[in-house]
């Protein structure tokens, strides 16, 4: 499936930019926050530079959905990697001119992730464009495992970088990642639908159109709740409570976190990959199921809350993590017409981006007045309850279909 899949030219050339540029992207995050601190040696300044990074999302995201799904989208992604090549570049050019500045860093890690608020909306929207919807279950998982497998291979890349050339130099990786993300994207060929007429004052008006209908339909209301709520469980107890319940548990918990993460890497990578074996059309369902085995491992953290345990908890979440990513990309996919994909995947993202901002502060509250076990165990209640309430409730009656689940949407 796989193999075939590959021989596509044009579904080869977009897994290859995508993967390669997110390798950049990654190296591109990690810089910023090394040199932050290298420059002002400031825990707040390197926060900062955090935020700045995932600010542009939360002010542009619905923007840029809109902005794609208005203008021809190969020529789009060209443009804006074009344009974040010289943005890369002048961190180099102020670097060696000894001018750079935590100010400058800040700025330019502001533009390009405002860009990628634009990039990534339409980058996604155009992989249906692209393959037959019997293929989208094995593309989405074959592109989320490379762009998986490279996050995990980045450390690896930085130390090497690190040792050899020096931090600044992941900008010049990211750079040219970019130029052949440019190269791949020139390769595909697809045919696009002419937008009528695009305006700045149409944005407005887009966005809202778009919110009105997915507000009109019961699959996707659903799906971008179940993200929202599941995330804002999951990320304050996988950012911050596992490390600090690692840090707590001996000497080595760094090392213990080191580990894993990279477990984690491991499970979700092969989820990816086995999963469409089994699964070619994602359902409402399989998101449900993916999200109870998601919050039965972070219950099973708060439950037994000792390290070698942490492990088997990770197991279950790198399960159930890829299988309710998958379904929800896959639905967003089918039940998305294609002039509102788009507006589709940067609602999901900015849905995404406000979930992390808002766990992160609101559990960071609870963590001064209750235990990271509490918090573990009430953050993986609160996402099996809501499973199962969806189950035994109306919207998700339970059938005979060869034991499978099947979500009643139209309630």
């Amino acid at each position: 499936m796989y193999r075939i899949l590959w021989k596509n030219r044009n579904v080869r050339f977009y897994l290859l930019g995508g993967s390669i540029s997110r390798l950049g992207d990654s190296l591109a995050a990690m810089a910023f926050l090394f040199l932050a601190h290298d420059l002002t040696g400031s825990a707040a300044h390197t926060t900062a530079m955090a935020v700045a990074e995932t600010a542009p999302y939360l002010l542009f995201g619905l923007i840029g959905g809109a902005v794609a799904d208005a203008l021809p989208k190969k020529k789009l992604l060209i443009i804006l990697d074009l344009l974040r090549i010289p943005m890369v570049a002048s961190i180099l050019l102020l670097h060696y001119a000894d001018a750079l500045s935590y100010g400058a860093l800040l700025i330019i890690s502001f533009l390009l992730q405002s860009i990628g608020c634009f990039f990534n909306p339409a980058h996604r929207a155009v992989l249906p464009m692209i393959t037959k919807e019997e293929e989208r279950s094995a593309a989405n998982s074959l592109y989320d495992t490379m762009t998986r497998g490279v996050t995990i291979g980045t450390p690896l890349l930085s130390i090497v970088i690190i040792e050899t050339m020096g931090v600044v130099h992941f900008f010049s990786l990211d750079a040219l990642t970019y130029v052949w993300s440019v190269l791949c994207l020139a390769q595909i060929i697809m045919v696009e639908k002419r937008s009528t007429k695009f305006s700045i004052r149409s944005i407005a008006p887009s966005v809202g159109s778009f919110l009105k209908w997915a507000g009109r339909m019961p699959s996707i209301r659903s799906l971008f709740f179940f993200t929202f709520y599941t995330v804002f469980m999951n990320t304050w107890v996988w950012q911050v409570g596992l490390l600090l319940a690692l840090m707590e548990a001996g000497p080595d918990g760094e090392l213990w976190y080191s580990g894993i993460q990279g477990v984690f890497g491991a499970v979700v990578i092969i989820t990816n990959l086995l999963a469409p074996l089994f699964i070619q059309k994602w359902g409402l369902h399989h998101y449900v199921i993916g999200a109870a085995v998601w919050g039965t491992g972070i219950l099973y953290y708060g439950a037994f809350y000792k390290p070698e345990q942490f492990v088997i908890g990770t197991i279950l979440i790198g399960i159930g993590i890829p299988v309710a990513s998958l379904s929800r990309v896959y639905l967003l996919q089918k039940y998305v017409p294609e002039s509102k994909m788009g507006r589709a995947f940067s609602t999901n993202a900015v849905l995404l981006y406000a979930a992390n901002t808002i766990s992160l502060a609101f559990f960071g509250l609870l963590s001064t007045f209750l235990s990271i076990q509490t918090l573990m165990i009430i953050s993986g209640c609160c996402i099996v309850f809501l499973c199962v309430a969806s189950w035994l409730g109306k919207g998700v009656p339970f059938t005979k279909l060869r034991r499978r689940l099947m979500i009643n949407t139209s309630k």
